[in-house]
């Protein structure tokens, strides 16, 4: 129950809110000449709406809280961590490092820059917003992705539990290492996509991008299409229904591959895999 409202003021000073509770932020800043760090550290059951935040963790140990039409700009370095049972929303994440070790937080309608955004957060849900990024979600798990447009490198790495719907990614390596991801309805862009995963699923998805989904174990690929994908698949376990052609595949484990064209096979070591072209192949 929120029993105490705060409004219009500014706070500069280090832990000038520290263990608030039951309270509502309105049109508050968190900036000024004393620069202090962790300004809402151990915060319990607030709502913080149309702030700015211009300090270094302005926001840790947070519980039950709100974030509502909020900017944290590139001052706010490490805004969230090891935050739970949240909602943020219509809002600006800016800074480096601005969520970590996070717990059951909704994200919606927000823009995210931020290199190292998301590391080692559990229960996740990000949708209709905007994220640019290195390292995005590294060590995450249980992470649900909706109408997300993505850019940047080492995305997803050492990742656990992800469904993403509707997405479209323009990164590199991402999914390296990654277990039990499903991508549906999605286009994703960039180099070595999923190498080294466990369980990647691609339904109805555009892939682009050289040396795709290779050393992978057990890929299944429905109704997808690849452009300007050469030497794809190398020592991976994979079930694909390629819509298109692909332009090179190299040397997949086992499994099958079906595609209407693959402008080059290259077998140069044994394996087990078949590959079927509904035309003719060009060799």
């Amino acid at each position: 129950m929120i029993n105490h409202t705060i409004k219009n003021q500014q706070f500069d000073k280090e832990r000038a809110l520290f263990r608030l509770s039951d309270s509502e932020l309105l049109n508050c800043v968190f900036a000024g000449p004393e620069d202090g760090e962790s300004p809402l550290k151990h915060p319990n059951n607030v709502l913080l709406k149309d702030c700015d935040f211009s300090l270094r963790y302005p926001i840790w140990h947070a519980i039950n809280f709100e974030i509502e039409n909020c900017r944290f700009d590139e001052k706010a370095r490490a805004a969230l961590w090891y935050c739970f049972d949240g909602i943020i929303s219509d809002s600006v994440l800016g800074g480096i490092k601005a969520l970590r070790d996070c717990q059951n937080i909704l994200i919606k309608n927000t823009k995210i820059d931020s290199p190292e955004f998301g590391w080692k957060c559990r229960g996740i849900s990000l949708v209709d917003s905007s994220a640019k990024a290195e390292y995005f979600f590294l060590d995450g798990h249980d992470l649900f992705l909706k109408q997300v447009n993505f850019t940047g490198k080492y995305s997803f790495q050492y990742c656990q539990d992800i469904t993403i719907e509707d997405c479209s990614f323009e990164t590199k390596d991402a999914f390296w290492h990654s277990e039990n991801v499903v991508v549906r309805n999605s286009r994703l862009k960039g180099e070595y996509l999923g190498w080294f995963s466990k369980n990647l699923t691609l339904i109805n998805c555009e892939i682009e991008g050289t040396q795709p989904l290779c050393f992978v174990e057990n890929l299944v690929m429905e109704n997808c299409t690849m452009v300007n994908t050469d030497l794809s698949f190398e020592d991976s376990s994979v079930q694909a229904e390629i819509v298109g052609n692909i332009e090179s595949v190299k040397n997949p484990m086992s499994g099958s591959i079906v595609a209407d064209s693959i402008g080059e096979i290259i077998l140069d070591k044994p394996g087990s895999a078949k590959i079927l072209c509904r035309q003719k192949t060009q060799m």
